[in-house]
């Protein structure tokens, strides 16, 4: 028996890398998964499908409110319910490091828009679905950075530190629907796209072990244990909370 048996889960910008690993380890232990993501997640929900799991693909721009209300629609539709949703997408590996004083605005509202407009829409779209169930856990992926202080990457970090501002608080709203809100802050981890990144300001992988108690790359992986606890029953007493997940750099 699966430690989410029976549940309903959508994960953002899962069709790959750390998103797809979340979407894996769910539908592992029995979680019926939604795939949403711009790119599209054919793949991911095979792959899912073919190991026994129930999945299907919902093309997604959390950016757009009608688009994260349809991607709920069709979850429902599909599955007869939502009881998970993990707010993973962003924008990431897209994004130049640069000095604050370079960031142009177009490149700011362009982050802000996907990184913390789109978990607020998410979380929005969601929440009505899981209010009639009285249950749900919404897992938002932070970043440890904004615990570090971590230069040449400021509209990110923004944006990352709103949604810990986001956790806490629709925690407090949503507390008596039975609805528990968390968040994952990974460090810097090694998934295909990251691997490609050859602007490093501020320091590389070999800086970012240094930094570490545990020094090593940090893999998906690495992540997937803290959000299948907070998807369980598991943390049903757990809310407003945000676990570093970044093997020791910031110790929070």
């Amino acid at each position: 028996m699966g430690r989410l048996d029976g549940r309903v889960a959508i994960v953002t910008g899962a069709a790959q890398g750390i998103g797809a690993a979340f979407a894996r380890a769910m539908a592992a232990e029995g979680a019926k998964i939604a795939i949403a993501d711009l790119d599209s997640g054919a793949g991911i929900v095979e792959e899912l499908k073919s190991g026994g799991a129930e999945a299907i693909d919902v093309p997604t721009d959390v950016a757009d409110e009608d688009s994260c209300k349809a991607m709920v629609a069709q979850t429902v539709e599909a599955f007869g319910g939502l009881d998970i949703v993990v707010n993973n997408a962003a924008v990431f590996t897209a994004v130049e490091r640069k000095a604050f004083d370079e960031i142009t605005v177009e490149e700011w509202d362009r982050v802000l828009a996907v990184n913390t407009k789109g978990v607020w829409l998410c979380c929005k779209a969601a929440a009505p679905e899981m209010r009639k169930r009285k249950y749900g856990k919404i897992i938002s992926i932070c970043t440890g950075r904004i615990f570090k202080g971590a230069p040449f990457f400021l509209h990110y970090d923004a944006s990352k530190a709103a949604v810990l501002g986001i956790t806490r608080s629709l925690a407090r709203e949503l507390g008596d629907d039975n609805i528990c809100v968390n968040a994952i802050a990974p460090g810097s981890t090694m998934s295909e796209n990251v691997l490609k990144r050859t602007n490093w300001m501020g320091g590389g992988p070999e800086r970012t072990r240094a930094t570490r108690a545990i020094k090593e790359d940090e893999t998906p992986e690495d992540l997937v244990g803290a959000c299948v606890y907070l998807a369980s029953a598991d943390s049903d007493f757990v809310t407003g909370q945000t676990i570093v997940v970044d093997g020791g750099s910031a110790m929070w």
